[in-house]
């Protein structure tokens, strides 16, 4: 996502200086922000526990118990720790890690180096995908003489790359998809040490917390989540905007802020996040705990409206479709539901036999949810839901007219990866085995005269070690995947 403005309601913390849309240097940085002095562990505990932070990446882990749980682990495996900043922000709808990895890259750092002094770390590890962010955070190690003791890795940019498993991969050069065996970076991280992770916001909440002080950093917020809030607010709004807000405040009042009415729904927490009607969204406050209240979620800080303008079914049918492309592709529930729900949302918003498709959904989420090998199907499964829900009358204008009479105008960003590879059929040898339609279920069905029907559009990047598998196992030799044509790719990119 390309640089948004930065706003800030009351005054700012993390953004302090980011108005004008610069960077701030070494000199910059420090005539704003003061030098946090060094912590113990054990200090670096009390006081995020004193400040009750919170992990600003979606889970919202308290950060205390990520720091005790690394070391621990060190302690009792007798190993070094790594520290590791998440700055890869896979979400299409989000842009405030970007904007403090541009912007202030040195606040970020600060809370990472207090960190890695109190923990004894080898290394500091900041993970990007955003080559501005890269640069950024290479110039600032270099201006503070980090160079022994941090670096950047620069990873591919999808949507799961930043989960913590598919991260920690990535930085051991392997492909960053999440790993078949859940586990905790704080036990077996990079390099298979103890390491600590988490968001770019959240270790750049850290320094100002350890430059406040508990008590100044508690002046603003609510008791149980003080301090500030970071949000990407974008949708329809006319003038989207990475908004620094306290916690608590009204969040129509940041819709107004950004030119955005609540319209019929407003997504909150990104798309692994939750709809809420348009009057909900309104008298509702940002907050973990608010947005919890009203059926949201905070998650990655992401606040888009859908606007009167566009089709909200349509909208939803195609952050659906990228959902499932994105996916690792390597459990069940992400190969065969997500596409499954994909395409029954895709269904609804084309008024094609609504209520039966509306039934394919909840029985393909049911399948689906909780039996990842990530939180990616249960994410998926909650926004579609709220969806289903939220826009519920608009499920009955479909179901009857065979559509709301509205275009989809693409007001959520929903692009998949370009793939560069397509299948195409020998007619002359397929004889109808229908192996391929088994190996890419989803992708490619059988007709009624029991031949594969075999998509026009290129093969997602997720699924080509599936279309492969196809094509070496097709008895008659009729399957080949070809490279698109230029004009294919110069059609797709207009």
């Amino acid at each position: 996502m390309s640089a948004l403005a930065v706003r800030h309601v009351g005054p700012p913390r993390l953004t302090k200086g980011l108005a004008d849309g610069g960077r701030l240097d070494w000199d910059a940085h420090r005539a704003l922000h003061p030098h946090p002095r060094p912590l113990t562990a054990d200090q670096l505990v009390a006081l995020c526990e004193e400040g009750r932070l919170h992990g600003r990446g979606g889970a919202a882990f308290p950060f205390a118990r990520k720091v005790q749980a690394t070391a621990d682990s060190a302690v009792r495996r007798g190993k070094r720790t790594i520290v590791v900043v998440n700055g890869t922000e896979g979400e299409p709808g989000s842009a405030k890690d970007k904007a403090l990895l541009r912007g202030a890259p040195h606040l970020i750092l600060d809370g990472a180096a207090l960190a890695a002094t109190a923990l004894g770390s080898l290394e500091i590890i900041v993970a990007v995908t955003d080559g501005q962010a890269a640069s950024s955070v290479r110039d600032a190690i270099a201006e503070r003489d980090l160079g022994g003791r941090a670096r950047v890795a620069l990873l591919p940019e999808r949507f799961v790359t930043g989960e913590s498993g598919a991260l920690v991969r990535g930085i051991n050069g392997k492909r960053p998809i999440p790993p078949g065996r859940k586990g905790r970076a704080s036990t077996r991280g990079v390099d298979g040490l103890p390491t600590l992770l988490s968001n770019a916001e959240t270790y750049a909440q850290l320094a100002v917390l350890a430059g406040l002080g508990p008590a100044e950093y508690r002046r603003i917020g609510t008791p149980d989540e003080p301090g500030t809030v970071l949000l990407t607010v974008t949708g329809s709004a006319r003038f989207p905007a990475v908004v620094e807000t306290p916690a608590g405040a009204p969040l129509g009042h940041l819709l107004d802020l950004c030119g955005a009415r609540a319209g019929e729904g407003v997504l909150v927490g990104g798309y692994h996040g939750a709809w809420l009607k348009g009057e909900v969204a309104s008298r509702t406050v940002v907050s973990r705990a608010g947005l919890a209240a009203a059926g949201g979620a905070l998650g990655a800080g992401i606040v888009m409206p859908v606007g009167r303008g566009t089709c909200p079914l349509g909208e939803c049918a195609r952050v659906a479709g990228y959902l499932a492309a994105e996916s690792a592709g390597q459990c069940g529930p992400c190969r065969l539901g997500l596409p499954d729900i994909a395409g029954a949302l895709a269904d609804i918003a084309a008024g094609r036999g609504v209520a039966a498709a509306c039934e394919a959904v909840r029985r393909a989420v049911g399948m689906a949810a909780g039996r990842g090998a990530c939180a990616h199907p249960d994410g998926t499964a909650r926004f579609v839901l709220s969806a289903l829900e939220v826009f519920a009358d608009d499920v009955a204008r479909h179901a009857s007219g065979g559509g709301c009479g509205r275009p989809v105008l693409g007001v959520l960003p929903a692009e998949a990866e370009a793939a560069e590879l397509r299948l195409e059929v020998d007619w002359s040898r397929c004889d109808g085995h229908g192996l391929c339609a088994d190996v890419l279920r989803g992708t490619v069905r059988m007709d009624e005269y029991n031949y594969p029907v075999i998509p026009t559009d290129p093969i997602p990047v997720r699924l080509e070690a599936d279309a492969r598998r196809a094509v070496a196992i097709c008895p008659g030799l009729a399957l080949r995947l070809v490279p698109r044509t230029p004009h294919e790719k110069a059609g797709r990119a207009s």
